[in-house]
């Protein structure tokens, strides 16, 4: 009796049938349908046995939901939620339980992809419009992208930008001001040193003027609490041909004088503190925004304004922003994810408050500070910095340490500055009582006056200059002051969702980008108070369940990868790749073959893979691939040969991009162990190896793992999304560390490559709650699959569309690429065509055009049931009969469901209706479509007309009319 209620609760409390989709029954329907007897022999018989595993992963057997859950809890309670003072950009904020309910923790935001295809992302991109918007306003500046992925990283993207658009200097030097946030000077160097420019650290107004410089760097307010008017200082530098990069405090610009109104040519900051909580250093959405003359080299995402084909206003990503995959080592910056869904969360903090909330809010925090400064000077407390915003730097002398003791005795974290400075931050969450606290603390006895007998002494006199007082208006638009009742914004932000397509909706096929299900019980654990209120730079004493969790996930993540060390610190597949590169060379450097500076990259790889190179100082040489979609053995033998002195490393993905398992991969990993090199294995497609294959085991020196993908990180229509690297044993002295925490054991003279020392380190449970739920079998059941349901894809769609790529046995991997190139040839139909004419089905598109032009690359994922497998395949099927009525002259060429697609609920329902083929065509192609119909909110784009006419702000009254 009792083994059989055993046998129940086990299959009751399965994860991993929750989490994959087809049924036992499902899949044995479709390993029919494909010839395989079995998953077992459908996995012998597509990956080479050569690299097929034989041992099983070494990972605790699977938990439950609620059994995982309890677990992470007891680990969570590890961690101690002081109140933070620390500051240096990062503060504890209030997030709006209207944003928090309906955006961070809504599957219908945080499933949605990047906003590729426009038309069925008009929600998210307006978001972020109003992100754009709300960063112009408050930096004012001419242009701003759509978010980058910290403020350290956004400082050094600026750098490399106004390196590039600066004409007039010829300086390799780069000045970065000694009072800018430490893990900020960190980031900068080490993109700074491998990129070959010299950087200068000092007194911005000792040591900049007078020296050649192509750019500088300046903190406003700086890491101390000052607030410097830097006016002439900026005038001199450009007077010099310096150009300025400010980094600046978000909430600040409500009341101090903007960045771009100073002469600055970029300002970068964090929005963190709009609602967004500290998380242990991430996901925020860093903020880049410059000059309008600069706007073709700006890097990340630009979302513009555009028109539709009826002419009607619609948004898109302008300016080919993803150009890291058109330029490949030509980009001007590698970037591919940012952190969409947290700048629309500050956006939407921004419009609940509107520009008067926001006001008061950073009134209220420079009053505290005020009292909380008059208070010190009554008390004969040294106060370093005679103006100030939020943060005060006290010079305490031998006090220090005794003040610390006080402070975590109280719960209370201060900043250590130097050996004898403390530091004190305030935010919107700090209270009057907070302020007597920390006289307390610091003076070690009660203060003899209260809060609100210094408020009543005080003046009106701001705690800055006067000439710094901002007057300039900000957040005008109509969004910003139409919803400042829950009632409104809850309304406002379920229009926007309402307008895209998300994985809560239907099947998003892409390829390459893994688009599988993120469990509730996955993303629950994200807005617990002990993972998302700790500040990254709190005593690791404060910190050990995090500490825990990371030793666990980095274990998960060593024994699906084969390899023996594991950095957490990447914040985006793109770091991790830059990580990985920058490891390599430093093991080069560390055997004085600092001179290996050449990676061979096979000409099927993704885009980031050459910009990630470039980016890391390395020169690039393709290798070509066989006609098989295989990296050609023999090029790459030659190529090897050839620059054998000078070889770095080969950057190959696995599966190949083409979505096949190359026979060739220990041969392949051999030829360029043997010629010097390290072969760096794009982990892209890592869900086509979880249990099946390790590259850390079939020859691979390190890897990136995209979390976003594999592990179940939701892409949150465009980020965050998280790359750590895992390297063999010889690599691992040379993974990124931290100035201010360093990591583990590592020296904290390390490459830095995100500024906090775990990178987004708040969304990391996500993958942990996964592994542990689903266990070793059912993480290799879910590769398993990923491949059943792509081979079942090919093989329902090769009769009517040539699948491109296959491997032996006539397998693919975990996606496929189907060929329209013929058909367009005779038809005109192309590639774009068939992605938006899936629109009018309810479905997202495939991957367009990427590996090969004219292409559509599908992957299924695991988590995809039989019945919509189906129901997207009936799709494309029909849209091929389509084509084929074209083809006979049954359809318009020009005038037809395909070349008109998507449809619009206004087209279908105006009063004249003169296309060639019926209204019901149009809109219910399918029966199924009837009771399940989505209604694109906008017609196809134009993106030339988008790109000509480039506009990335907020639409003027009349369209919201």
């Amino acid at each position: 009796m009792s083994s059989r209620l055993l046998a129940i609760d086990s299959s009751l409390n399965a994860f991993s049938r929750r989490h994959v989709g087809p049924d036992s029954a499902q899949i044995e329907e479709m390993l029919q349908a494909i010839g395989a007897q079995s998953l077992e022999q459908l996995i012998a018989s597509t990956v080479p046995a050569s690299i097929l595993r034989k041992d099983s992963m070494d990972l605790p057997a699977a938990l439950s939901e609620a059994d995982a859950l309890t677990k992470l809890r007891a680990i969570a309670a590890q961690n101690q939620v002081f109140r933070s003072h620390i500051g240096m950009g990062y503060y504890d904020t209030h997030t709006p339980l209207v944003i928090l309910r309906n955006v961070l923790e809504n599957p219908g935001w945080y499933t949605a992809y990047t906003p590729y295809q426009p038309e069925i992302s008009q929600g998210r991109l307006e978001a972020l419009l109003n992100y754009q918007q709300m960063v112009m306003d408050l930096t004012g500046m001419e242009l701003a992208n759509a978010s980058l992925l910290d403020e350290g990283t956004a400082a050094a993207e600026a750098m490399t930008l106004v390196q590039r658009v600066n004409k007039k200097s010829k300086s390799e030097t780069f000045f970065i001001a000694d009072d800018c946030h430490p893990q900020t000077i960190a980031v900068v160097q080490t993109r700074a040193h491998h990129l070959g420019f010299n950087t200068v650290i000092g007194n911005p107004q000792t040591d900049l003027i007078g020296g050649e410089f192509f750019g500088a760097l300046l903190q406003y307010p700086n890491t101390y609490g000052n607030v410097v008017d830097l006016r002439t200082l900026i005038e001199q530098a450009h007077q010099q041909h310096t150009l300025i990069v400010m980094a600046a405090d978000l909430l600040s610009l409500v009341v101090l004088t903007p960045p771009g109104e100073m002469g600055a040519d970029v300002a970068v900051g964090n929005s963190q503190r709009f609602g967004v909580p500290m998380g242990y250093g991430g996901p925020h959405a860093a903020f880049f925004a410059t000059r309008d003359e600069y706007k073709r080299s700006a890097p990340g995402r630009i979302i513009g304004v555009s028109i539709d084909r009826h002419g009607n206003q619609a948004l898109r990503m302008a300016m080919q922003t993803r150009e890291q995959h058109i330029r490949r080592e030509k980009a001007t910056s590698n970037i591919c994810t940012a952190q969409a869904l947290l700048s629309i969360c500050a956006a939407f903090y921004a419009i609940y408050h509107g520009p008067n909330g926001l006001r008061e809010i950073a009134q209220r925090v420079q009053r505290l500070t005020q009292i909380l400064a008059a208070g010190f000077e009554q008390l004969g407390v040294e106060r370093i910095n005679s103006t100030y915003f939020d943060t005060l730097t006290l010079d305490v002398g031998a006090q220090q340490a005794s003040i610390i003791a006080r402070a975590e005795a109280a719960q209370i974290n201060l900043r250590k500055v130097g050996a004898d400075r403390i530091g004190i931050s305030l935010d919107e969450t700090t209270t009057a009582d907070d302020i007597a606290e920390l006289w307390q603390i610091v003076i070690g006895r009660d203060a003899h006056f209260s809060v609100h007998t210094i408020d009543a002494q005080l003046d009106e006199q701001a705690s800055f200059p006067q000439a710094l007082q901002r007057s300039s208006d900000f957040l005008t638009h109509p969004v910003f002051n139409s919803h400042h009742s829950e009632t409104e914004m809850l309304r406002y932000m379920k229009r926007l969702e309402s307008k895209d397509i998300a994985l809560n909706q239907t099947m998003i096929a892409l390829g390459s980008c893994t688009m599988k299900l993120n469990a509730t019980a996955e993303m629950v654990p994200i807005t617990w108070p002990e993972f998302n209120r700790l500040h990254p730079f709190a005593p690791l004493a404060q910190a050990q369940g995090y500490q825990q969790l990371f030793r666990e996930l980095e274990k998960m993540l060593i024994e699906t990868t084969g390899y023996d060390a594991v950095s957490l610190q990447p914040n985006a597949g793109s770091q991790g790749e830059y990580a990985g590169l920058l490891a390599i060379k430093r093991y080069h450097e560390s055997r004085n073959e600092g001179h290996r500076d050449t990676v061979l990259i096979p000409s099927s790889a993704h885009g980031t893979n050459p910009a990630s190179a470039a980016l890391a100082g390395l020169k690039v040489v393709i290798v070509e691939c066989d006609s098989n979609g295989n990296v050609d053995i023999a090029d790459l033998s030659a190529k090897a040969r050839k620059y054998e002195a000078v070889l770095c490393a080969l950057m190959a993905t696995y599966p190949s991009t083409h979505g096949v398992f190359e026979e060739g991969i220990i041969e392949i990993c051999d030829i360029v162990h043997r010629h010097g090199g390290q072969v760096y294995v794009d982990g892209a497609n890592l869900n086509a190896l979880v249990g099946v294959a390790a590259p850390g085991k079939f020859g691979a020196d390190v890897s990136h793992i995209n979390l976003h993908k594999t592990f179940c990180i939701p892409h949150g229509g465009g980020g965050p999304g998280m790359g750590p690297i895992g390297v063999a044993k010889h690599l691992a002295p040379f993974l990124p560390s931290n100035p201010v925490q360093p990591v583990y054991d590592l020296p904290a003279s390390n490459d830095v490559v995100s500024a906090a020392p775990w990178g987004s380190a708040s969304i990391l449970p996500i993958s942990w709650m996964y592994a542990a739920m689903m266990g070793p079998d059912g993480l290799t059941q879910a590769t398993q699959v990923a491949i059943l349901n792509a081979n079942y894809i090919a093989a329902r769609l090769r009769e009517h569309f040539p699948v491109l790529y296959t491997g032996r046995n006539g397998r693919v991997a975990h996606e496929c690429i189907i060929d329209l190139r013929p058909l367009k040839e005779i038809t005109g139909i192309s590639e774009e065509d068939i992605a938006k004419r899936l629109m009018d089905f309810g479905f997202h598109a495939p991957t367009m055009s990427f590996p090969v032009p004219g292409t559509l690359m599908i992957e299924p994922t695991e988590s995809e049931s039989l019945e919509e497998l189906n129901r997207f395949c009936e799709a494309l099927i029909h849209i091929r009969g389509e084509i084929e009525r074209v083809k006979n002259g049954e359809l318009d060429p020009v005038d037809n469901p395909l070349k008109n697609a998507p449809h619009t609920a206004m087209e279908l329902t105006a009063d004249t209706w003169e296309h060639r083929y019926t209204r019901t065509e149009a809109a219910y192609p399918v029966a199924e479509l009837r009771t399940r119909k989505y209604w694109p909110p906008v017609a196809r784009i134009d993106n030339v007309y988008g790109d000509r006419n480039l506009f990335c702000a907020c639409p003027g009254v009349d369209a919201f009319r």
